[in-house]
């Protein structure tokens, strides 16, 4: 965990922590919980330093503007007010412009006309678009001061929804002549030779909304400046460290030396927490324009407004067949709104949903196309599986109808079609553009998603309940759905870890990786403890922050447990080997004569040296480094039970069972609520969770009252079952990223579920997400005709 040494007692670990080993595969209960739940946790907003001032910020409240002026002298004025920052104060050189928030992932040259401003100079694309900063002494004359600046802007017409967009009667950027950004295409086989020799083609069009990745926590930042040293300490969740402090650094015209960000505790992230956004640059900013630590910390609505936002497309897609049911070809067109600008990973979405369309199966001829759009909305950026949610509705549900419409039966048309061992490695289609970190993507490493198939339909008793198909009992129409998966994880290019010995004999271990909830001090801890020896509760975890490592990478894409626990692996190898050499010539004898047996050294004589004693005369420090450019792939299959009241639209889930082969489950626990996590992070997206934007681009959804979460009680019907049949070859523990496989295939099985139960009245739903409302005027259209 992110604490000193010495804050982690006994009475903070489980019991199975301080258990001896072997680790891996162990069912063991979060080590970070205890403290977490005891209040000993330290997030953003409980960081309080000598001297901190507060910051507000004025956003915008219209969706679209040229910015006249701004006047500020009255806010200025004000008591308790420090400083007030526009454009003006970080251009500096009048005709100078702010600096853009980066891309990370997909960094495309075409796409630098498009990135967002730190703070509105000129232009204001959304609603929530930073003008001004205020810095005070409380956050209440902050906020009382963002109503004494005064804004002079000239209204432009707002284009709130892709298809205006794609019009471009009314641009965004006029220097690029279109609202439309990159388009992503994936290409493999004769698409013409497939749909030609098809004897049915399945025709259909989706819709995916608008969702927000709601986190318990806000977002929120703590810069603090130390005048005398020109250096900056960065405060607040940050999933890519050392990246935000690269840009954060390039962007203040700072050596990287002198920038550090320091990774607290996180209250979820789920994609869209932790990259880099405006307020990363501004309150750094802040801080050293006024010299001292401010803090900023955003209200819920603001989070909403603000947050990266996902998931939005709409599709049109046809899907060719063989009269045995084999899968010919896939080829149509994605539409992505990404609003005003790309986050730092935007165009993960729109790269996604073409290269991953054929999802688990066997399919020879693609042309798929996905066009990133422009609105006067929220900028969108990743939300947990970006673009694989959505892929994975529109493959399995075009199978599905496609089968039906052939008199086959889809459980019969998905055997025929899943990549099996013999296919391995399996080739996906190419896909242009394509940034240097998507040469990974291109093949899957290991697995017969065939196994996961027939695991599911056993455990779920799919032939015993194929009787419930529509039946009506109680007033509610019965269906099962069925959908598979495969789950790319395990990002590249590499991750780091440090070892090192401490005078006292610990051991604290050093790791690029981050914590984002999924219970990494835990998961990487085992992997430590088992590579050294070393019992768990003698091992101390540090993890993300800039202070511990030359150069770190992060958590994202399900990569923590297979990249920062391979690091370590690597770590312990060298680290046991400098112990040896170092004890060797305490117990005089060679180092290859050295046994290491726990924290102590013996030769083969019976002498021994512990590692207190060694640490106080030896210094130990190693690092270790896991570089890989191949993603690991896990793969799966869910199926729902669901009851549909045709009186009301309420969807009631009765049995949900996920079936996924992890490779290698490093530990059991953990990995079931991930699942678990994931698929009801994945249901709020199928029933309740929508943004919605006016025609003026004005946010509606501006609260929890409004924008609907799942909670715990909603859908406790969930079960989950890991495979390990298949380890993957690119890593030695085995394991493959599992971190969204809950969320991935969520839509595709509740929508086939829903549809058939509802086949007596001939609904097709394909558009999210499925309200009680939307599924009623459904049934009622479908009565109509």
């Amino acid at each position: 965990m992110n604490a000193p040494a010495d804050a982690r007692p006994a009475d903070l670990l489980p019991e199975s922590a301080q258990a001896d080993g072997p680790y891996v595969g162990r069912s063991m209960q979060r080590v970070e919980d205890l403290r977490l739940l005891r209040g000993k946790g330290r997030f953003a907003d409980d960081i309080a330093l000598p001297g901190m001032l507060h910051a507000a910020l004025l956003r915008s409240s219209v969706a679209h503007a040229r910015v006249r002026a701004i006047d500020t002298r009255a806010a200025r004025a004000l008591p308790g007010v420090e400083a007030v920052i526009t454009a003006a104060e970080i251009v500096g050189t009048p005709g100078s412009t702010v600096p853009t928030v980066p891309l990370r992932l997909q960094p495309l040259e075409c796409m630098e006309p498009y990135r967002q401003p730190v703070i509105a100079q000129d232009r204001i694309r959304h609603v929530g678009e930073v003008i001004a900063i205020v810095v005070a002494d409380s956050l209440a004359r902050a906020e009382d001061a963002l109503d004494a600046i005064e804004v002079d802007l000239e209204a432009l017409p707002a284009v709130a929804d892709w298809r205006d967009s794609a019009r471009d009667e009314t641009l965004l950027f006029e220097a690029t002549g279109t609202n439309r950004g990159v388009t992503f295409t994936a290409r493999r086989g004769d698409i013409d030779a497939a749909f030609g020799a098809a004897a049915h083609v399945q025709h259909e069009r989706f819709t995916v909304q608008r969702q927000a990745p709601v986190t318990m926590e806000t977002r929120g930042v703590v810069a603090d400046w130390d005048s005398a040293n020109a250096r900056l300490i960065v405060y607040g969740a940050a999933k890519v460290p050392f990246f935000n402090r690269a840009a954060s650094a390039a962007m203040l015209g700072m050596p990287l030396t002198a920038v550090d960000f320091i990774e607290g505790d996180t209250g979820g992230s789920f994609g869209a927490r932790g990259e880099f956004y405006v307020e990363d640059f501004l309150i750094p900013f802040a801080a050293r324009h006024v010299g001292r630590p401010v803090k900023w910390i955003c209200d819920r609505r603001e989070d909403l407004m603000t947050m990266a936002q996902s998931r939005e497309c709409e599709a049109e897609l046809e899907m060719a067949f063989a009269a045995d049911g084999t899968i010919l070809g896939v080829r149509g067109s994605a539409w992505c709104d990404l609003g005003a600008y790309p986050r730092t990973n935007g165009l993960i979405q729109p790269r996604n949903i073409p290269h991953f369309l054929t999802n688990a199966y066997r399919i020879e001829a693609v042309d798929v196309a996905s066009h990133v759009q422009f609105t006067n909305k929220g900028p969108a950026g990743t939300y947990r599986a970006p673009g694989r949610f959505e892929t994975t509705l529109f493959c399995e549900r075009l199978l599905e109808l496609g089968s039906r419409a052939l008199g086959l039966d889809p459980i019969d048309v998905r055997r025929r079609n899943l990549v099996t061992a013999a296919d391995m490695p399996w080739h996906f289609a190419t896909l242009t553009p394509s940034a240097p970190e998507s040469t990974g993507l291109s093949e899957a490493d290991s697995g017969d998603y065939r196994s996961t198939f027939e695991r599911c339909l056993t455990e779920f008793d799919w032939a015993g309940k194929q009787a419930l198909q529509g039946k009506l009992i109680d007033g509610r129409r019965h269906g099962i759905g069925l959908g598979c998966f495969i789950e790319g994880g395990a990002a590249g290019p590499r991750e780091n870890a440090k070892i090192e010995l401490a005078r006292d004999g610990s051991v604290t271990l050093y790791v690029g990786s981050t914590s984002v909830g999924q219970g990494l001090e835990t998961s990487l801890g085992q992997i430590a403890a088992d590579a050294l020896g070393i019992p768990m509760s003698k091992l101390t975890l540090l993890h993300g922050s800039t202070t511990y490592l030359s150069e770190g990478f992060g958590s994202y894409h399900s990569r923590s447990t297979v990249m920062g626990g391979s690091a370590l692996i690597d770590a312990a190898g060298k680290f046991k080997q400098a112990v040896r050499d170092a004890a060797a010539t305490y117990l005089e004898c060679l180092s290859e004569q050295v046994v290491l047996d726990g924290t102590e050294a013996r030769s083969p004589r019976g002498r021994t040296i512990g590692f207190a004693e060694l640490g106080r005369n030896e210094t130990i420090s190693v690092e270790g480094t896991f570089a890989n450019h191949h993603h690991t792939w896990a793969y799966g299959c869910a199926a729902a039970h669901v009851a549909v009241d045709p009186r009301t639209g309420h969807v009631a889930l009765l049995d949900y069972l996920v079936v996924e082969d992890v490779g290698r489950a490093v530990n059991p626990l953990l990995l079931h609520g991930q699942v678990i996590g994931g698929t009801v992070q994945g249901l709020g997206g199928v029933f309740l969770e929508q943004m919605i934007y006016d025609g003026e681009g004005q946010m509606l959804t501006g609260s929890l009252a409004d924008y609907l979460v799942p909670t715990a009680s909603d859908f406790p019907n969930l079960r989950a079952i890991a495979l390990e049949e298949y380890p993957s070859p690119i890593n030695a523990l085995g394991a493959k990223g599992a971190g969204e496989g809950g969320t991935i295939v969520v839509g595709a099985v509740l929508v086939n579920a829903i549809a058939n139960a509802l086949a007596t009245f001939g609904v097709n739903p394909t558009t999210l997400p499925l309200s009680p409302s939307r599924l009623w005027h459904l049934i009622d259209d479908a009565r109509a005709r």
